[in-house]
């Protein structure tokens, strides 16, 4: 593999957390008497951050009531981790491992709180192959701005066309062509593949293992 640095996404395209976030999303809505949102509708903002998410499901509230669905969702997403866990999804761990053999530096941008972050690679057991967690907290502006891989860019040395960015949302895509990395789409987390190519991915794979393929 040519790619010297691969930026994962993390929900979606690292851990199995769909079940999480749903069931959370709809707990906190249903805590804050907001109307019913349906599964797919809260899977379709999987990716955004989180205040995002509620503003894209609800695009009347006001600020205030956007922060306590925030504030509402960490506290269930922490409660329920105990009774849902997620998993990292086949072939995830194997190949991380096959990859920092090989000398690749692994990184992941998330939507995610860095905390929450640390603590999902920790409990999946690829924490120790990660050398860079960037959180939502990490960066001003999120996905699709390209700030969360230039930023580390900054951090680890490399260049551009070193870097891979592998993710499963158009976000993620569109993230990594921004800052003129190459792109890879993932057909298992929570977007099509007709969408990750539409928003231009430079690669689309449907197994992990298939990363070690790559050129």
């Amino acid at each position: 593999m040519r790619y010297k640095l691969i930026i994962f996404d993390f929900d979606g395209t690292l851990g199995d957390t769909r079940r999480n976030i749903v069931t959370t999303m709809q707990l906190t809505i249903a805590e804050l008497q907001l109307p019913e949102r349906s599964e797919s509708q809260c899977a379709a903002t999987i990716g955004l951050p989180l205040a995002d998410c509620f503003r894209t499901l609800f695009p009347d509230l006001q600020q205030e009531m956007i922060q306590r669905c925030a504030e509402t969702y960490r506290r269930i997403f922490d409660e329920k981790l105990k009774d849902i866990i997620p998993q990292a999804f086949p072939g995830v761990v194997e190949t991380l491992t096959a990859l920092r053999k090989k000398g690749t530096t692994l990184t992941i941008a998330s939507s995610r709180s860095n905390a929450s972050l640390v603590r999902l690679t920790c409990d999946m057991g690829i924490s120790d192959v990660i050398s860079l967690t960037l959180g939502c907290d990490s960066v001003e502006r999120a996905k699709p701005h390209p700030e969360p891989v230039l930023k580390t860019l900054a951090a680890t040395h490399f260049e551009p066309d070193e870097t891979l960015v592998v993710g499963d949302m158009a976000v993620d895509i569109l993230m990594g062509l921004n800052a003129g990395a190459k792109t890879c789409g993932v057909t298992w987390g929570n977007g099509s593949k007709e969408e990750l190519l539409q928003a231009g991915a430079d690669f689309v794979i449907d197994k992990m293992e298939e990363l070690l393929l790559l050129d």
